[in-house]
């Protein structure tokens, strides 16, 4: 199988029904930001840590391969392919895997700005992207429905991957630097 097809070549893709859209299309926005995302979790998942973050990570990033499966789909025509849904018990796996995380973690006052350790920062990095995400996600909700566990499970996920990271501050020994805002001169 050649990997190049010639066939968006004028500014087109094709989504998994073979219906042709602009490739800058909201829908081809919100799974090619789930594929940076994953390309992320990636990165991060190559990082040093605990084998457990690392299962997790690649479950997730199994998870966001349906979740860009039904992006690529037309409401529609989605019944018509047997793609796996997002459900309720994905999103529970990530509540209780915070909570567990959460556990171990001292209390948060501030904002904590990102940083303090390259795994740490990959792991914001991928919390932002999947924040973008959302956003792509939601704006193509205006327009055209995504099933309200799908995004559920993204605006979980970022929440995840942000107690991941203080989860990963704590065990690598990377400071926690608190936001504090200036105090302004009235």
């Amino acid at each position: 199988m050649k990997i190049y097809t010639k066939t968006g070549d004028k500014g087109t893709t094709a989504l998994f029904t073979g219906t042709r859209v602009p490739k800058h299309h909201i829908r081809i926005e919100s799974y090619g930001t789930i594929d940076e995302l994953n390309s992320f979790l990636g990165l991060l998942r190559d990082q040093e840590m605990d084998a457990h973050s690392k299962e997790m990570l690649a479950l997730i990033q199994e998870k966001l391969f349906t979740v860009g499966s039904i992006l690529a789909t037309e409401p529609k025509k989605d019944k018509r392919l047997k793609i796996p849904r997002i459900g309720d018990a994905d999103i529970e796996l990530l509540e209780k895997e915070m909570d567990q995380m959460n556990e171990e973690l001292p209390e948060m006052t501030h904002f904590i700005l990102p940083g303090g350790h390259t795994t740490v920062s990959y792991c914001h990095i991928a919390r932002t992207v999947c924040r973008r995400a959302e956003r792509m996600i939601s704006y193509l909700h205006e327009n055209e429905p995504v099933p309200d566990t799908l995004l559920s499970y993204i605006n979980r996920l970022s929440d995840y991957l942000f107690v991941l990271a203080r989860k990963l501050s704590k065990e690598l020994k990377a400071q926690e630097v608190k936001w504090i805002p200036e105090k302004l001169d009235q």
